[in-house]
């Protein structure tokens, strides 16, 4: 599993059959212009021996379970893998200091639905402000969430994060790195404050890694992402996510987005086949997909 990343070489762990440890590589000519990210699956030859002048080569990629992608922008075609192979996608969110981005909340899990990760919210800083009235907006897309305070008990959190590989994201200044260091004691990752005048955070973490948490499975912290575009997605795949609402939607005219006029999901739902929760919380996040990211709401995923 690749672990890091760092200016065309790779730190690999290697899978307990092979001894678990850390070796360096590159990537071999066999690969071509295959790109590799934090968490791909990878094939090595070469020198396995771990040591500090080591150096393998990786030869293969398997293929992808899951991938979360994102774009510069809602335009821009050229995709970037930002996780591979991740079980989950952990939205770290605060309740307050700074406040909570709902729009950059439902980019990310537009992100996650499309890319096969389930996702997670985590609301910290719950000692500043009751979790519920956010989490009331999320009930009908039945998002898993777990909300913390600071120096509070990380149990419930480490229960959902146990045998998982799992991302993180978080806007600068919502203590990302600070749970990353309480739940991972030697990963030493840097913590940063908000300013009290633009209320945003300073970014902190300056490259993406995986780590192995003491309870079994990873965490990947991802840092310094400045726009989450989400031109990739489609809307075909993106209704996946909602089985309950895909079988009205097999009466829409051709090339449907379900947002606009005479979409067929309203007479789906009119009838009861489905909540109007659901077809709510649907339209909100393919909204998302179109929305500006560069203005107060904040634009920096650290």
């Amino acid at each position: 599993m690749v672990v890091a990343v760092d200016r065309g070489r790779f730190t690999v762990e290697l899978d307990a059959e092979h001894g678990a440890r850390e070796v360096f590589a590159v990537k071999a000519r066999e690969l071509g212009r295959k790109g590799l990210t934090i968490g791909d699956a990878v094939a090595l030859v070469g020198d396995q021996a771990g040591g500090p002048d080591a150096l393998a080569r990786i030869i293969r990629r398997h293929p992808r379970r899951t991938v979360l992608r994102r774009t510069a922008d809602d335009t821009d075609p050229v995709e970037r893998v930002v996780v591979a192979n991740a079980d989950q996608l952990a939205i770290v969110v605060s309740l307050a200091d700074p406040e909570p981005q709902p729009r950059l909340i439902d980019r990310a899990l537009v992100a996650a639905y499309d890319g096969g990760l389930a996702p997670l919210l985590v609301l910290t800083k719950r000692d500043l402000a009751d979790p519920a009235p956010l989490l009331a907006s999320y009930r009908p897309l039945g998002v898993t969430s777990v909300a913390v305070r600071r120096d509070g008990d990380l149990d419930e959190l480490r229960g959902h994060l146990a045998h998982q590989v799992t991302a993180l994201l978080g806007t600068s200044g919502v203590g990302k790195s600070t749970l990353v260091n309480a739940l991972v004691p030697d990963a030493a990752r840097s913590t940063g404050r908000v300013n009290v005048v633009t209320g945003r955070g300073r970014h902190t973490s300056t490259s993406a890694v995986a780590l192995r948490l003491p309870q079994g499975g990873w965490v990947v912290d991802t840092p310094g992402i400045r726009s989450f575009g989400l031109a990739h997605v489609d809307v075909a795949r993106f209704m996946h996510a909602f089985p309950d609402l895909e079988a009205g939607a097999s009466g829409c005219p051709r090339g449907c987005t379900h947002d606009v006029d005479h979409c067929a999901l309203d007479a789906y739902v009119a009838a009861g086949s489905a909540p109007p929760e659901r077809l709510q919380s649907l339209r909100r996040l393919l909204s998302s997909r179109s929305a500006d990211v560069g203005d107060d709401e904040g634009d920096g995923w650290d």
